[in-house]
């Protein structure tokens, strides 16, 4: 069941985004994340619309969209993973927005994958200062993509 943040959910959640942030980038030191965590509390989360799915009773993911058009966040718990949570609660923001961007780390491959699969193309690169890692820009659009353009090669 995909429905909105409640504030009763914001623990789960936070524990949610650390642990699934610090599994999908492993090149990145723990600790960047777990200082990252206030900002995420404090700022990101307060300023998106946040939904959640419930599965058994636990937080199977989220995903967070800032401003009605970047997607902040897409995280699922490591024991939901593929089995189709991210896809529905990407397919219900690209269904409640008509076009939305996102940035990835180049190096969270499965990432990658993922969102090119569901139509996004990359539009632009930047060097993250802090991390010294490769950042997509990603863009989708309903109606699909004016040209088809291949995810980057490792």
């Amino acid at each position: 069941m995909i429905r909105p943040l409640r504030q009763e959910d914001l623990p789960a959640v936070l524990a949610l985004w650390l642990e699934s942030t610090t599994r999908a980038h492993p090149f990145i030191s723990p600790a960047y994340w777990q200082e990252s965590l206030p900002s995420v509390r404090d700022e990101y989360l307060p300023a998106a619309r946040t939904w959640v799915v419930e599965q058994d009773a636990s937080l199977a993911g989220f995903i967070s969209v800032l401003r009605g058009k970047v997607v902040g966040a897409l995280f699922v718990a490591p024991a939901y993973q593929r089995r189709g949570v991210g896809l529905a609660l990407m397919t219900m923001a690209q269904q409640a927005y008509p076009a939305l961007t996102l940035e990835v780390y180049r190096l969270n491959r499965n990432a990658c994958r993922f969102y090119h699969h569901r139509g996004f193309f990359p539009i632009a690169q930047r060097l993250n200062g802090e991390t010294g890692h490769l950042i997509l820009q990603l863009h989708w659009y309903a109606g699909g993509i004016m040209h088809a353009v291949s995810p980057p090669s490792s």
